[in-house]
């Protein structure tokens, strides 16, 4: 029983989404929002459950809007067409009348409208709002005159304090704007374009509040899909990436929905890490909307991120073709093909979008270390270099920065021509650059490890008193903790071979065995090394 319950109430809310239709169109209406009121209204014109008297007098207030006079009175004349008894509608003709500057035929057809519904406060503040819209500071009087009538007619009435709430924002006095909005509210819990202009006004300054009046509505007006639409994207507005992706969610489920928002809810669905559903929505789309500059920037990062690399290439391929000159790409769609590229193999290609991506973005000091990285695999130690050094220069107060800053030197001197003055230089500054590092963490054995390296590199591979030195004073470090035996037995092993090298090149056997038997120490199961000592005369 409780389940057939559950699927009862289930059923009623699918039923009561579709049955919103073209009040959903007025809804967007009412809170301003014109091309989507008029997406709405025409998408549901024909459908059995709506009002099209009062479809067609949106429609036409819309066109007055835009000052589309003609649109306006063929619509005006359909919805009375439809029902002859439509106040609304003879509203409408005496509004277009009135930017006519026709006041006595405007006069005339509100009267018209009084007598089809007489003393009816929704009407007579129609016909305020139509004095307002033509011109509020000319009218004002008559204005007020209706809306005394109107409140007379029933003070209860939503509508009067809506239209008293815009009129206060005419002149930005806000406290009176919300006073009249939360009045529509307490006399129509459901009125979703009260809640949403009260959200509209207060957002910048409480975002929290604006967004609990947005939930407030929904918890009385569930299917709105104004309602839920304005809540996901003050959720959005707000950076609350998760409860925007789950609102956005709910409302792509109402039929009212538009085509622009299943984009957003994609790229929601994507920076919530949710690449699976992001990719498919994403590409049911791109069926019927193929050029879609955003959804094809979508695809292309899902697929970077789930790592399905050549997909993500081909992908990239036809993001990168699109030519819509209202769009732009930015950095991080460079960057990202960048990394694809790296990660097929193809660093040379990678650093052409690292490069366009910093054409781009500047000041992205990220992107010149992923840079200097690419050409490193390229083996173009200078350009490494000198793109590492901006890094640096930008953003490079890491130690673990200078570290890399230090490497890129000695590999610049490691392929220099020996003897040169590119690579004297290069090996000074590699020291110099070391050095800030033992000078930072000194009891760190790694740093003065890579001094030795470095010395090694300065003497064209030939080992060196001031390497040896550099090599004792790391073995210090790591004896002072007796677990890097074990820890760092690698590093031990480099240490005593290249202090044994050095034995050997000075032509002292009995130092080199003392160091090769070190050596030995650590890997008893080294044969070669053993029969090599064994050997040593």
């Amino acid at each position: 029983m409780k389940l057939k319950f559950l699927l009862s109430l289930c059923l009623a809310a699918t039923l009561t989404a579709s049955a919103q239709g073209y009040k959903d169109g007025v809804e967007y209406f009412k809170a301003g929002q014109y091309e989507n009121a008029q997406e709405l209204l025409e998408r549901n014109l024909n459908d059995p459950s709506t009002d099209k008297a009062t479809a067609y007098y949106y429609l036409g207030a819309i066109a007055l809007h835009e000052k589309d006079y003609a649109t306006a009175k063929s619509n005006f004349d359909k919805g009375l067409a439809s029902n002859p008894n439509s106040a609304l509608n003879k509203v409408g003709l005496g509004e277009l009348a009135l930017m006519q500057g026709d006041a006595k035929e405007a006069q005339s057809l509100f009267d018209e409208a009084k007598k089809i519904n007489k003393k009816d406060a929704s009407v007579l503040t129609a016909i305020g709002r139509a004095y307002f819209n033509a011109d509020p500071v000319k009218y004002a009087e008559i204005i007020d005159k209706y809306d005394t009538q109107a409140y007379k007619a029933n003070s209860k009435n939503p509508d009067i304090f809506m239209l008293r709430g815009d009129r206060a924002a005419l002149n930005k006095d806000w406290g009176e704007v919300n006073a009249n909005y939360d009045n529509a509210i307490l006399y129509s819990k459901t009125m979703p374009e009260a809640y949403v202009k009260y959200a509209n006004v207060i957002f910048n300054v409480n975002p929290a509040s604006a967004i609990t009046k947005l939930e407030e509505l929904l918890a009385a007006n569930p299917t709105s899909a104004l309602g839920q639409r304005e809540l996901a994207e003050k959720y959005y507005q707000n950076d609350q990436w998760a409860k925007a992706a789950q609102a956005y969610g709910d409302y792509i489920n109402n039929p009212n929905h538009f085509k622009s928002d299943e984009v957003r809810y994609s790229v929601l669905l994507y920076y919530g890490k949710h690449y699976d559903k992001s990719l498919g929505l994403a590409q049911k789309i791109l069926t019927s909307d193929p050029n879609n500059f955003q959804l094809r920037r979508i695809e292309f990062l899902n697929l970077v991120d789930m790592e399905k690399y050549p997909e993500a290439e081909k992908a990239a391929q036809t993001f990168f073709a699109l030519n819509d000159p209202k769009a732009k790409f930015s950095s991080n769609d460079y960057s990202k093909y960048a990394e694809v590229l790296q990660e097929l193999g193809n660093d040379s290609l990678a650093i052409i979008q690292f490069e366009k991506a910093i054409e781009v973005n500047p000041e992205k000091t990220d992107l010149y270390k992923a840079l200097s990285s690419a050409y490193n695999s390229i083996k173009n130690y200078d350009k490494s270099l000198e793109t590492f050094r901006t890094f640096v220069e930008k953003d490079g107060s890491n130690i673990n920065d200078i570290v890399t800053l230090s490497q890129r030197y000695q590999n610049v001197a490691a392929t220099s021509e020996p003897g040169s003055q590119k690579k004297n230089d290069a090996m000074d500054s590699a020291l110099v650059t070391i050095d800030r590092v033992i000078a930072t963490v000194p009891t760190n054995p790694i740093p003065v490890r890579n001094k030795a390296r470095m010395y090694l590199v300065k003497y064209d591979n030939q080992p060196s008193q001031e390497m040896v030195d550099t090599y004792n004073k790391a073995l210090e470090l790591l004896d002072s903790d007796p677990a890097n035996k074990e820890k760092r037995v690698e590093d031990y092993k480099e240490a005593y071979s290249m202090i044994a090298s050095f034995y050997i090149s000075q032509r002292d056997i009995p130092n080199a065995k003392i160091y090769y038997e070190k050596v030995y120490e650590l890997d008893p199961t080294n044969q070669a090394l053993r029969d090599y000592i064994d050997k040593m005369k």
